[in-house]
């Protein structure tokens, strides 16, 4: 069963990365082994777009090869709804090019807190996954 793991602190980052960057979408890429996810790298939204994202090119090559160099998998792409829930809006759904790469949304939509949820979106549809968030070991 596909699932994704992500730290505490990788959590924290992501949102601070979406909250940073609204109005504008925030974009990023997740990697890690077996789901659970060791490295977040943050990308430039090269559309600057409130309801969409493209990441720049030259910055992903960099970020493939540094996944590969630490012997890391891609596990999620991530973005940020800066005021609209955290589920796959009918553009997110056109453009997800990455196969079995899933989709993590970070939910702005509540001022107070942020909420995330994961998706695998393939063939036009998509179905959410489960993401767990784990406690930092002590």
């Amino acid at each position: 069963m596909l699932k994704l793991e992500i730290p505490k602190n990788v959590f924290e980052q992501m949102v601070k990365h979406a909250r940073m960057q609204a109005p504008v979408e925030a974009c990023g890429i997740l990697a890690g082994k077996d789901g659970k996810v060791a490295k977040l790298y943050q990308m430039t939204n090269a559309d600057q777009g409130s309801d969409h994202f493209m990441m720049e090119p030259a910055e992903q090559f960099a970020v493939a090869r540094d996944i590969r160099a630490g012997g890391f998998e891609m596990l999620a792409i991530y973005h940020s709804h800066p005021e609209t829930p955290a589920r796959p809006s009918v553009e997110d759904v056109r453009l997800a090019l990455t196969p079995g790469v899933i989709n993590v949304i970070v939910s702005l939509q509540d001022s107070e807190s942020s909420f995330i949820k994961s998706f695998i979106i393939e063939k036009c549809s998509s179905r959410e996954v489960p993401v767990r968030i784990l406690e930092e070991q002590k």
